[in-house]
């Protein structure tokens, strides 16, 4: 049986690659950006893409229009709720989280899967958002579960934490956190992710990014040299031995995570390990301003790996645009996850299960 699915700010598409490794069929997707759209409808040409503004009447209405939709899924824009914006609950975006609210009031599918960032769930001054979000969606007849997942326990080799609400209408298994154990696994290094393309510029690894890299000439120390700030920009340094840190959407300039190639492909002593070593004892070891040529920003296709895309999607746009297409998804194998524990809920089987107990 084919299980249908609405897919809402669907952006490049990492959500939707997710639900249809699940087993789920997108039917219909919508997504405001003009890049992001036009990497959407290159890797899924049999989507109807509803392109433009959600809440035009026009777009509205098309998208509840679909029948027999099984599971609408979405990850409204975050940056009202995001610690790396402002975290204002009144911006505009923020009510997007209700227009998705509306499409499921709508559609009445037998679920939905809500994805967002993990201060929506975590910090008190959204605690009116989600009691709103929870008490709509149980008027409308679904169970709400909301689950702060790390995209690290599932496959993915990136620290990167989100949640999810997840309802089922009455009458479907509730969805608890134990429900993922069975689809945890233990993610890659960096190293084992990326090494294989080769060094960037290479021909198996073209897609640079050019922002420079300088000292930070008042460094902010941690504990460890993967954390604080020892570079101008928000870029910070990864680990090839550990799992990336959560790849922003801002990505393309000097925000871009930073690598040390030689660390990376020759496994010589880590630069960064060895200045951060220096500035934890005192010493001034570079003048501000200088980087070694060792070091360079993450490019495209290595971010795409690290958000788990297929090694043969295809992003549109300017690299700026690309990278901010690939830092907004959803990691393709956390989708996955979640499509999986969704798609057991609403079974048949399940469902019939429920009603003969």
């Amino acid at each position: 049986m084919s299980y249908k699915v609405v897919s809402l700010f669907s952006g490049a598409g990492g959500m939707d690659v997710g639900m249809e490794e699940a087993g789920f069929e997108i039917v219909a997707a919508s997504e405001l950006d003009a890049h992001a759209s036009n990497t959407y409808r290159r890797n899924n040409p049999s989507v109807d893409l509803i392109e433009g503004d959600i809440e035009d009447p026009t777009n509205f209405n098309k998208i509840v229009s679909y029948e027999g939709i099984d599971l609408v899924v979405g990850g409204p824009p975050c940056q009202g709720f995001s610690v790396a914006g402002k975290m204002n609950k009144d911006d505009p975006r923020s009510k997007l989280v209700f227009t998705f609210c509306s499409v499921v009031e709508q559609l009445q599918p037998k679920a939905f899967i809500m994805e967002n960032v993990k201060s929506l769930a975590s910090l008190s001054k959204f605690q009116e958002v989600r009691e709103e979000i929870i008490q709509r969606m149980t008027d409308a007849g679904y169970q709400v579960s909301m689950q702060v997942l790390n995209a690290k326990d599932f496959g993915v080799p990136q620290s990167r934490e989100r949640v999810f609400f997840i309802g089922t209408r009455l009458g479907s298994p509730f969805v608890s956190i134990s429900d993922f154990d069975k689809y945890k696994k233990k993610a890659v290094s960096l190293r084992e992710a990326i090494g294989h393309l080769g060094r960037a510029g290479t021909k198996t690894n073209p897609r640079v990014t050019n922002a420079k890299i300088t000292l930070a000439k008042k460094p902010i120390l941690r504990k460890s040299p993967y954390s604080g700030m020892l570079f101008n920009g928000q870029g910070r340094p990864l680990n090839p031995d550990a799992w990336s840190s959560t790849l922003p959407a801002s990505m393309g300039g000097n925000r871009t995570p930073i690598i040390d190639e030689d660390h990376l492909y020759d496994h010589k002593e880590s630069w960064i390990e060895q200045h951060h070593a220096a500035l934890i004892n005192g010493k001034k070891d570079m003048k501000y301003g200088e980087a070694p040529t060792r070091l360079r920003r993450l490019t495209i296709d290595e971010a795409a790996i690290l958000q788990t895309f297929p090694v043969d999607y295809e992003f549109l746009g300017p690299s700026t645009r690309i990278f901010s297409q690939i830092g907004n998804a959803v990691p393709c194998q956390l989708a996955e996850a979640v499509g999986r524990v969704v798609l057991s809920a609403i079974s048949d089987d399940n469902y019939r299960m429920k009603l003969s107990k």
